[in-house]
């Protein structure tokens, strides 16, 4: 179980996520959503490791994950929401190096990335170097390497950046398959539509602060509202975007 207990951060006083609780079980997709400067990327650092929390805790199977962060990030897989990928290397020297950092024998390193970039149809180019793959290319790589070691936590930020539908439907099955396995699942993204038919749970989060965190259907018959999409404007307080797209061009045509 992944627990993040009343975690805030402040910067400059000023507290950009503030009092966030929730819990992904095993077997969970939990879906993360808010606007842009909600507070997403600021918590999904604290729950990695990659940033202190100001206050709170972040417990992975009932254990503080900052009293042994080694132990910690051996069970954690994340894709971060911008590909940080050493360019120069080919797909298949990245999957390598990835399965050599997390101390996989070497026999296992080449066999599971051959099978995961042929599972990721990458194989035809796992000599090419990763400058040359297109965005999505670079995204299953990602995905691929988080995968490596067999973590017990996903944390995925916006992992559907620059996908196919192929890609995204691919996707959307290994997550099922994932949760099925008893993963937990932390599931950050834009892409509403998916969200909804992938995770059963969503947080959503506007100003630092958590506004749901419940299951889509209660959520749905709690607002009586038909699609998570008008949920999240609902809660997020979102601006009238028809209005505001007839204001755009009313100002192109001054």
């Amino acid at each position: 179980m992944l627990e993040i207990q009343s975690l805030t951060k402040y910067y400059r006083n000023v507290p950009v996520v503030n009092n966030v609780s929730f819990a992904v079980a095993p077997g969970d997709v939990t879906g993360y959503l808010g606007p842009n400067g909600s507070g997403k990327s600021t918590t999904v650092k604290m729950i990695t490791g990659l940033l202190q929390p100001s206050m709170g805790r972040v417990l992975l199977d009932g254990q503080d994950i900052r009293t042994d962060l080694a132990a910690f990030r051996r069970r954690l897989g994340y894709v971060p929401e911008e590909p940080h990928l050493y360019s120069y290397l080919t797909g298949l020297e990245y999957l390598q190096l990835i399965g050599r950092l997390r101390l996989l024998p070497m026999r296992l390193v080449d066999e599971k990335a051959n099978e995961l970039l042929k599972l990721f149809t990458l194989h035809s180019y796992r000599h090419a170097p990763i400058s040359s793959y297109s965005k999505g290319m670079k995204q299953r790589v990602l995905i691929a390497a988080a995968l490596m070691h067999n973590p017990d936590l996903l944390v995925l930020d916006e992992p559907l950046s620059g996908f196919d539908i192929a890609s995204a439907q691919l996707f959307r099955c290994l997550l099922k398959e994932l949760a099925e396995a008893g993963k937990m699942i932390l599931f950050i993204s834009h892409v509403l539509e998916t969200v909804e038919k992938i995770c059963e749970k969503v947080v959503i989060i506007y100003k630092g602060e958590i506004r749901a965190a419940d299951s889509v259907e209660h959520l749905k018959s709690l607002t009586r509202l038909p699609s998570l999409e008008e949920i999240f404007s609902q809660l997020s307080e979102q601006q009238d975007f028809e209005k505001a797209a007839r204001d755009i061009v009313a100002v192109m045509g001054m």
